[in-house]
């Protein structure tokens, strides 16, 4: 769409926006959210909706969107049982029927009045627009510490370029929904998919808020076990890695091996120490275990491609 399209369709309130809400156990929230969120979607167009996953709550999140589905333009997608959020976004941006698509969580982390700055850039001509939290102040300091080791490395080894502190808050122009609606991976890593599709970005600065209720269900292990996810989704690196590792044991143990040669040509043979035999098989043992793992977490990856298995199960839709 031209951009004078864009900016006027804009100003007439005429843009047809998809707000998609994970949830997971937010009962405690939800329903002063969605009027928050009504109230704002109303004052930026006249044509919106709002698609609330509910990942296979444990509480009665489910029962309190559904409540919302008759008087506010709200739709409810409930899955079988917990896929993560993840595949949440995933199956929200698979039902949007936008041409402009916001990705908010739904325990008021992510400033509802950032949005309208999401809009302004996108009637620029952005097609993506995505928040960066200008402070993570609010997290200990071994989480702020592998959040700065874990974006360092992947900038320097995958090719995609994916901004720190970015998350999942931010806007998509249709061009760039139908891009990740077409990747059909199970193993997801949303960020790295945002930036692998493309297309021209610009970042909105904003500060997090405390959550309203509730804690996060973001534990420090998964957040390690995504952070693995997104390596091995985006890099072969740690393959190619071991295997410069198990050469260079290979020549250092070649040349070990000429020189107990010529030690025993010359001097005569020598009793061998135990410890040290007993060293190197641990360390070559402990080399070949860690290297499997990889190759192990790889094969995992590769296994449950091809399977072919849905992507989630959605045992509950409502209003679409």
């Amino acid at each position: 769409m031209p951009l004078t399209g864009r900016l006027k369709r804009l100003e007439n309130k005429q843009v047809f926006i998809s707000y998609i809400v994970p949830a997971y156990n937010e009962e405690p929230v939800i329903a002063a959210f969605l009027k928050a969120l009504n109230a704002q979607a109303q004052q930026l167009s006249q044509q919106y909706e709002i698609i609330v996953v509910d990942d296979a709550s444990k509480d009665q999140t489910y029962q309190a969107v559904l409540s919302f589905t008759d008087t506010y333009p709200v739709k409810l997608l409930r899955f079988s049982r917990n896929f993560g959020k993840e595949i949440a976004l995933s199956a929200g941006l698979q039902h949007a029927s936008g041409e402009v698509v916001v990705l908010i969580d739904g325990d008021f982390q992510h400033p509802m009045e950032v949005i309208p700055q999401f809009l302004k850039h996108w009637a620029e001509g952005y097609d993506m627009v995505y928040g960066v939290r200008k402070s993570r102040g609010d997290e200990s300091r071994i989480k702020r510490s592998f959040a700065r080791f874990f974006y360092r490395l992947m900038e320097r080894i995958t090719n995609v370029s994916i901004p720190p502190n970015a998350g999942d808050f931010r806007l998509l122009d249709r061009c760039v929904v139908d891009s990740l609606n077409q990747i059909d991976e199970r193993s997801r890593f949303m960020k790295g998919l945002y930036a692998w599709v493309g297309y021209s970005s610009m970042a909105v600065p904003f500060d997090v808020q405390e959550r309203a209720a509730g804690q996060s269900s973001w534990s420090f292990i998964r957040l390690v076990e995504l952070a693995i996810t997104g390596i091995t989704s985006f890099s072969e690196i740690p393959l190619r890695f071991w295997g410069v590792i198990g050469f260079a044991i290979s020549l250092i143990s070649f040349i070990y091996a000429l020189c107990i040669i010529g030690e025993t040509l010359f001097f005569g043979a020598k009793t061998p120490g135990f410890a040290t035999l007993i060293v190197a098989i641990m360390f070559l043992g402990g080399i070949q275990l860690l290297s499997i793992g990889i190759l192990g977490e790889y094969i995992g990856r590769i296994f449950n491609e091809v399977k072919q298995r849905p992507l989630y199960i959605i045992s509950k839709k409502i209003g679409f």
